[in-house]
């Protein structure tokens, strides 16, 4: 996709939302109250388009890059590869690298220090000695979004006070309909660790039904099925069956429909409508996996098939999340910066790495990287290249191009917030805790760099026949 060449703004822009619009910095602040609100829609992008609709890689395209990922790309597991008997050596292996026993003070929601002892238990309730010398592979269904922790414990910790947004904790989430290998039991019996195609870490039990392999592992697969294009959809509500009663399923979450049904069957005391009814996992009390019917309304934002990856789908599917709060590991039931870009991606077919750090470097991704070598020339130059939907990444954290103004790259992301040059040079901070939209140029990481100065690489999950970076 040409662009024109990159050009100086006139003038420091700043679009993160339009409710900060009456922020005040003092004199220096820029008017964010200038800015067109038009810029906060996908219309806006998509109309400065040539071919919006045109197609980026087709499902062929799409299915092979999702299998080199798990054939080349270390982050991920193909659970089907799993050996049915797993040792001791490997279960170990998963748990030890995940997290390292914490070694830097932590505190609690109230600013207290979490004392030495307790630390001490929670690292114990990984229960790692008493993994067997050999077992059976075991599987499982999400139930319910989940979070995955770095250990068995639901504490939040935070690294200073006051800052409690960043549960050092928190690994990720899994979503509704997941398949796990469930590989450990805490020693509290209260918690598994378990290993899904993205991610290893702890998760509560009650959020995870065990069922044979054939069943687990051909439930993703299963046809004719709806994925969620919205940023949520909810099954419709049901007291015969709490289970799966307005049941939040994400951006992306792919659920099998049963198009067999009797036309005139009540699904859970209801007449089905217009609404799909699907099959969703739940589990009965005693752990195991059942499939249950239930409903997802037919006005909910889903399709039968994943979007066609097109700039127009991966802009307006980014504007879905506008303004949704930062969750880090998907905590308050939202996203952080990876996992926004993975959602919108999942919707269109395409599946990421979970973390920046894998995204970034994913020997199955297009892209290219930077090192502390390239010089601001060579990086400048690499944006002019940029196209609608590729990420681009600094140290912990990804970006997504929605297009060009005067020649100059904005992105959207989920970020805690931004750092600027003010009118008067003053660098300035602002907390966004939100998902943004803000042009990249402007963006400091320091005092003396720019995020042009300390991007480590360039990623086109849109390959398909596009160019090389």
């Amino acid at each position: 996709m040409s662009q024109m060449p990159i050009a100086k703004l006139k003038y420091l822009v700043l679009l993160p939302l339009l409710a900060l619009t009456q922020v005040s910095y003092g004199q220096s602040t820029p008017d964010l109250r200038a800015i067109d609100s038009l810029q906060l829609t996908p219309e806006f992008w998509v109309a400065r388009l040539e071919r919006p609709d045109v197609l980026m890689s087709d499902t062929a395209a799409i299915d092979a890059q999702n299998e080199a990922l798990f054939q080349r790309d270390s982050s991920m597991w193909n659970l089907r590869a799993i050996p049915a008997t797993l040792h001791r050596e490997q279960i170990e292996s998963w748990i030890v690298a995940l997290a390292d026993a914490p070694k830097r003070p932590l505190y609690d929601i109230s600013g207290a220090q979490i004392s030495q002892d307790e630390l001490d238990t929670i690292v114990a309730g990984r229960n790692i000695g008493k993994i067997p010398p050999s077992q059976a592979t075991r599987f499982g269904l999400v139930v319910r979004r989940a979070n995955l922790r770095s250990f068995p414990t639901d504490l939040r910790v935070f690294r200073s006070i006051g800052n409690t947004d960043i549960d050092r904790f928190q690994e990720t989430a899994l979503f509704p309909g997941t398949p796990v290998v469930i590989a450990h039991d805490s020693s509290d019996h209260e918690w598994w660790f378990v290993v899904s195609p993205r991610y290893a870490a702890w998760v509560r039990k009650e959020y995870i039904a065990e069922g044979n392999a054939e069943t687990v592992l051909n439930y993703p697969d299963r046809r004719p099925f709806q994925i969620i294009t919205g940023a949520t959809a909810h099954t419709v509500y049901t007291p015969e069956e709490p289970a799966v009663s307005e049941l939040q399923l994400d951006m992306g979450v792919r659920v099998p429909v049963l198009d067999d049904w009797q036309s005139d069957a009540p699904v859970n005391g209801q007449h089905r409508g217009r609404a799909y009814i699907i099959e969703l996992p739940v589990r009965d009390g005693n752990g195991a996996l059942r499939l249950q019917p239930a409903l997802l309304p037919g006005t909910s934002d889903s399709s039968s098939s994943p979007l066609p990856l097109t700039r127009a789908n991966i802009i307006q599917q980014g504007f879905k999340f506008l303004g949704e709060r930062y969750g880090w590991g998907h905590s308050y039931n939202g996203r952080d910066c990876s996992g926004f870009v993975s959602e919108v991606y999942r919707s269109m077919g395409v599946l990421l790495p979970r973390n920046t750090s894998a995204q970034g470097v994913s020997p199955a991704l297009q892209k290219r990287t930077f090192d502390e070598t390239a010089s601001r020339a060579e990086r400048m130059a690499a944006l002019e290249s940029l196209d609608v939907g590729d990420l681009i990444y600094i140290p912990g954290h990804v970006m997504m191009v929605i297009g060009f103004v005067d020649g100059a790259p904005w992105v959207i992301h989920d970020t805690t917030g931004i750092s600027f040059r003010a009118s008067d040079g003053k660098l300035l901070r602002m907390p966004l805790n939100a998902v943004s939209v803000t042009p990249f140029l402007p963006l400091h990481s320091s005092d003396t760099d720019t995020y042009v100065d300390i991007m480590t690489s360039i990623v086109r999950p849109a390959k398909g026949n596009s160019p090389d970076l």
